[in-house]
């Protein structure tokens, strides 16, 4: 059983269903978005689509939350934070997992922004030890034949997966052993055994000691070359430290949560909030096993080290309170967060020429800072899915803000990632009167 369930699970831990939300959202028209009929009635397919998911026993609880430009966020909220636990609402804390990945990079972003960085420079001007990278000759093949690095890795490359760092559950033989074995493995999943089942072990590094590990490991891939979904999320944690002077978290809470009002946003919940927690659910043969309990969570505990990639808890609120900031191209209720032009970079496409996502998590899209990008038809739309069910967006052209969150794992197991997109859409289309 527990070599089934690892195959089932392990590639979709910290990634969620990205490659099929960004399938969603290429089927969005382009239209501009108008404000008519009453609110209440925005919503419809959402209220359905999420209430189905819930009776059905399939979720403990769900919560779709969304708004219209900047007007006040919507919630559709059906069941419970636990099976026998208070009802769920826009307060409730779940773990977000790889949505962590799009803060991350507006970070990064505001630095840029700053001129403290840029966005095609070397990563061994920060930390020198990436200064003579080799790469495996046979992309998990052996990690003793290899070949020198062609290029540096550069924070463009950090930024969209295209640095050639691998990621213990993406890769595969020894280089996925060697990971594993120096604690490279930025998350967490519980603190109960079963947490094993998923393929993780939680590590005991710091932030430090990991971009140093990481540093002394073969690349899978030469930089630049191939989207491959990696820790270069975790490792800009790294370089904001750096380059900032203060400790990754420290640089968060000052620069995005406090000036955008995310009081329920952190690595480690506090332990007067714990009681907002939702539990996580493994799904296991289709029965729903609590794997991460909401009281007994391992996010009440203090991680290793702040986890770039996957790492925060947040409450719908909350993470709509970044959308909006997104969708203000930097600004929320009349304050500049980050300047407009590094959002407006940070949200486009910023893979190196003649790289393509098609096949991939990314599912043919473009990629930004920690996001997916929407190219063609659907230009505007930026955002990342999670782990454990949830998933948060943006559509910039159109003006409009989406998210969904529960709590089960795989993320694979529904096809929730793929379908609440297109509901969403389906909804606005109808509500606002425009046509498709």
């Amino acid at each position: 059983m527990t070599d089934q369930i690892n195959t089932y699970a392990t590639r979709r831990i910290f990634m969620g269903g990205t490659a099929a939300l960004g399938a969603s959202l290429a089927l969005a028209p382009s239209f501009a978005w108008a404000k008519s009929g009453p609110q209440a009635e925005v919503w419809p397919g959402v209220t359905q689509f999420t209430d189905g998911y819930v009776r059905s026993g399939k979720l403990a609880g769900a919560i779709a939350a969304m708004g219209l430009g900047q007007d006040a966020l919507q919630f559709v909220a059906r069941g419970q934070r636990t099976f026998e636990g208070a009802p769920m609402d826009g307060d409730s804390l779940f773990r977000i997992y790889s949505m962590t990945k799009p803060v991350t990079g507006m970070a990064v972003m505001a630095l840029i922004d700053d001129g403290k960085l840029k966005l095609d420079q070397p990563l061994a001007d920060i930390l020198p030890k990436y200064t003579s990278m080799q790469v495996q000759r046979v992309p998990d093949g052996s990690i003793t034949d290899l070949v020198p690095a062609q290029r540096p890795i550069t924070i463009r490359h950090l930024l969209t997966h295209t640095s050639g760092l691998g990621y213990s559950i993406i890769q595969n033989g020894p280089i996925k052993t060697a990971y594993v074995q120096a604690g490279l493995v930025p998350g967490q999943i519980s603190r109960l055994p079963i947490a094993e089942l998923f393929g993780t072990r939680n590590t005991t590094l710091t932030l430090t000691q990991f971009a140093d590990r990481l540093a002394d490991m073969p690349l899978v891939y030469q930089p630049g070359t191939k989207w491959s979904y990696s820790v270069g999320l975790d490792l800009l944690g790294r370089v904001i430290e750096v380059v900032s002077g203060q400790t990754f978290d420290a640089f968060l809470q000052e620069r995005l949560f406090d000036p955008l009002g995310m009081t329920s946003t952190w690595f480690q919940v506090p332990q007067d909030q714990v009681r907002r927690m939702t539990t996580n659910y493994g799904i296991m043969q289709g029965v729903l096993l609590p794997l991460d309990p909401g009281t007994a969570s391992v996010f009440a505990m203090k991680p290793a080290f702040p986890f770039g990639g996957a790492g925060l808890v947040s409450s719908p609120r909350d993470y709509d309170r970044f959308l909006r900031m997104l969708l203000g191209y930097g600004k929320f209720e009349g304050k500049r967060i980050i300047g407009e032009e590094a959002v407006r970079i940070g949200t486009s496409n910023l893979l190196p020429a003649g790289i393509s996502t098609v096949g991939t998590f990314a599912t043919g899209g473009g990629f930004g800072a920690g996001g997916r990008v929407g190219l063609g038809v659907e230009a505007g739309t930026f955002g990342w899915a999670g782990a454990a069910g949830t998933m948060g967006f943006v559509d910039m052209k159109r003006g409009w803000r989406g998210g969904f969150y529960a709590q089960y794992m795989p993320a694979s197991a529904y096809p929730i990632q793929g379908e609440f997109p297109q509901v969403a859409m389906k909804d606005a289309i109808a509500a606002l009167g425009v046509n498709a």
